[in-house]
């Protein structure tokens, strides 16, 4: 969720994208294993040799079972966090970076289904829905680091965490809320839905600096 010194700008290593190409394979195989045979049902060695890869790659790229999915959400949280990270530094505005959420990127929309799945896992399965809420605590961290950096502000304001909190929150619930609807076409977009949370919480923001100018005038 970090990202890449710089921003993300520019392109990976080839050896780096060969890797998260495996790490996200895997993360794919596992959450096909998970809905078919449940987690308790499923070894490591299973999602290994789904994957194409052995036992002892898979360990070395994850520390348990549930491990596995995290690939699926880490890339979806980049690309919102660097559509948001474009606002905080200036060079477009909020309104312009939420209405980028109506795109999904390329990188999650070959995935919808299988992050469908994953979200619709996190409801029943306990280590699955530790991943996911780890994840998003990641996630918070560093929104609150891009909100301070482009504010001047300390990563440990009050506020700074309070303004990472709800937009995290907001993405968090967001996305659970799209996955238990119905299936494309008849349930809603992932983009459209992220985009639709964020319009509402941005009225907060606004009226928070609504407030602040009426104050120093």
């Amino acid at each position: 969720m970090a990202g890449r010194p710089g921003g993300g700008a520019g392109r990976p290593p080839l050896a780096e994208r060969r890797r998260e190409a495996t790490r996200m394979e895997i993360a794919d195989e596992a959450v096909r294993l998970f809905v078919a045979r449940g987690v308790a049902g499923t070894t490591a060695e299973d999602i290994a040799s789904a994957a194409g890869v052995s036992t002892r790659t898979l360990w070395r790229y994850f520390h348990s079972k549930e491990e596995c999915v995290r690939p699926l959400l880490t890339a979806g949280l980049d690309q919102l966090t660097e559509r948001l990270r474009d606002h905080w530094r200036g060079n477009c505005s909020l309104s312009r970076a939420i209405s980028a959420m109506d795109d999904p990127g390329v990188v999650v929309a070959q995935h919808l289904v299988t992050l469908r799945d994953l979200v619709r896992l996190s409801r029943d399965e306990p280590g699955v829905r530790a991943v996911w809420l780890e994840t998003h605590f990641d996630a918070e961290n560093v929104l609150a680091g891009l909100i301070a950096e482009a504010t001047d502000r300390s990563e440990d304001d009050l506020e700074v965490r309070l303004e990472a909190g709800m937009i995290n929150t907001t993405l968090r619930i967001a996305v659970e809320h799209w996955a238990s609807q119905p299936h494309e076409p008849t349930g809603p977009p992932l983009g459209a839905t992220l985009g639709h949370a964020l319009r509402v919480i941005t009225r907060f923001f606004e009226t928070d600096a609504s407030t602040a100018r009426a104050g120093t005038g």
